[in-house]
């Protein structure tokens, strides 16, 4: 039984990409960072990793346009996770210390998320994407931006599990709207 939808409450869309974009599409970090400005300017909060990469260019983006951008940090302290894993302070509103590694950190950034978006991305980010697609979250996939994000179709056909709650689409905007969807119609909210 679903929980009665509050309208109020704001939903919490997470943006997961590569901390580290060598190998990323050229214009991977400005559709990334329109990603963050889509989640603010579609009423959402986002959710990152606290990390470098494609996941500061999305806080970037949701902060210029003044949006509220909450981190889950691997780390325990914010000492340690500005001198243990060199991670970034800027561009969040209020990061919370998991203390639980890179691994525990992925799967309470997910689950504390109503929806993932996945942008050009590695390992982590595929971590992230396949905790969500077991937890079957809506999942939103910006494709063309390389890495993880354009091996996840073919990764999907060869894991014979179904199609789970994924979106594919190319452009920030509609991608966007078509997880909020996604998310209303799991919260039996009108989409």
């Amino acid at each position: 039984m679903k929980p009665s939808p509050h309208k109020h409450l704001k939903f919490k869309i997470c943006i997961s990409g590569a901390a580290e974009t060598g190998h990323c599409s050229p214009d991977a970090l400005e559709l990334t960072k329109e990603l963050g400005r889509e989640v603010i300017k579609q009423g959402s909060v986002l959710v990152t990793g606290a990390t470098t990469g494609a996941p500061l260019w999305a806080a970037i983006g949701a902060k210029e346009i003044g949006g509220f951008v909450v981190g889950l940090s691997p780390a325990e302290t914010e000492k340690e996770h500005v001198e243990k894993y060199e991670l970034p302070l800027d561009y969040h509103d209020m990061i919370i210390y998991t203390g639980f590694g890179y691994s525990g950190r992925n799967l309470l950034l997910t689950r504390s998320s109503d929806a993932i978006i996945v942008t050009c991305g590695r390992m982590g980010t595929l971590n992230e994407f396949t905790i969500a697609f077991e937890d079957d979250k809506p999942i939103g996939i910006l494709v063309g931006t390389g890495g993880v994000a354009d091996e996840v179709a073919g990764i999907i056909e060869k894991a014979h599990r179904g199609p789970g709650k994924v979106i594919f689409d190319g452009n920030p905007k509609t991608l966007v709207e078509k997880v909020i969807a996604a998310v209303k119609k799991e919260k039996g909210m009108e989409a």
